[in-house]
């Protein structure tokens, strides 16, 4: 009986087959599907996309179509698609209400559609870096000649806008964009992925110093003490600043020579060795108390030497311990 029903069994039950390799007409076939497939993605993607590049582009005209299509928006992603109700939105409209009667929140909007289209811009194969890069920085003055939304709206300009309501209702959060910022504020990330390298690459001295200096003047804006206030009831004059906050005196002590320094070594290794090597030499001369002026000198000594700013010295010996 055993005996019969392994019988059976051997009868019922295949075999594995031997594992075998693909053939190279099963290879093409497979690679040609597989390459329909990709472009499928692909045109839907593309096809999204554009869909929601015209969308904010309608939407970024002027304040009030920014704040409505923020508001169409905002309604779809916290609300619609969570399967709350109208009322639920309609709540959350009265309690906002007077955060969005602000003009700055309405131009940080329009600052923000505007980034996010070129972002997604940013994103294609077929970008173009030069107009992309003079259309940031065009993106990046204006928002900083809005002193009133720079002043207000700093934690809205500041976040990506890949994190946005708008990038949500369109389904666009997994943009890449390696050296693109994906948040307008993020000017010191555009000038290090965007601007910098296109004269370093080229030798521009003159445009990367330019571009330097420009950096630093926003800087300077983002860092220092806000716009003059009229003081109340304290004895100053009206036009008096305010004492600068602990952040501020940092600035001035600590981080805007660290950018000043910054630039000049990126010249001196540009090739503007005979101007950027005395200024460097002045530079540290007028901050020897600055947390890294040791490190600057040794940068400079490296520089002068070996043309890098780092690295051991051949046949130098490292100093002797303090007796004790």
């Amino acid at each position: 009986m055993r005996t019969l029903l392994a019988a059976v069994c051997l009868v019922v039950i295949p075999l594995p087959a031997m594992a075998e390799p693909l053939s190279s007409a099963d290879r093409e076939a497979l690679l040609e599907n597989l390459e329909k497939i990709r472009n499928t993605v692909t045109e839907r993607v593309d096809a999204r996309y554009r869909l929601a590049i015209a969308a904010y582009r309608a939407a970024m005209l002027d304040e009030q179509q920014a704040l409505a299509f923020y508001l169409k928006c905002t309604e779809k992603v916290n609300f619609t698609d969570l399967g709350k109700r109208p009322s639920d939105f309609r709540d959350w409209k009265k309690r906002a209400d007077e955060r969005m009667g602000e003009a700055s929140m309405r131009r940080a909007l329009m600052h923000q559609l505007r980034w996010l289209v070129l972002t997604l811009r940013a994103s294609s194969e077929n970008a173009d870096s030069d107009q992309l890069s003079r259309e940031g920085m065009d993106a990046i003055e204006d928002l900083f000649h809005d002193q009133v939304t720079l002043a207000t709206q700093r934690q809205l300009i500041g976040q990506s806008v890949l994190s946005s309501v708008f990038a949500k209702a369109y389904d666009i959060e997994g943009v890449k964009s390696e050296k693109w910022p994906t948040a307008p504020l993020d000017f010191a990330k555009f000038f290090e992925g965007i601007v910098f390298p296109k004269y370093r690459n080229s030798g521009d001295i003159k445009n990367l110093r330019s571009a330097w200096i420009r950096r630093i003047q926003m800087e300077r804006e983002m860092g220092e003490r806000p716009p003059t206030t009229k003081a109340k009831g304290n004895g100053r004059d009206a036009n008096t600043p305010p004492d600068p906050t602990p952040d501020q005196e940092r600035f001035q002590t600590d981080i805007l020579p660290d950018l000043q320094w910054q630039m000049e070594i990126d010249l001196f290794q540009c090739g503007d060795q005979q101007a950027a090597a005395p200024r460097m030499l002045a530079h540290l001369e007028k901050h020897l108390t600055h947390p890294k002026a040791r490190d600057w000198s040794d940068q400079l000594r490296n520089l002068l030497r070996t043309g890098t700013i780092s690295g051991p010295q051949s046949g130098e010996q490292p100093p002797a311990p303090p007796a004790p």
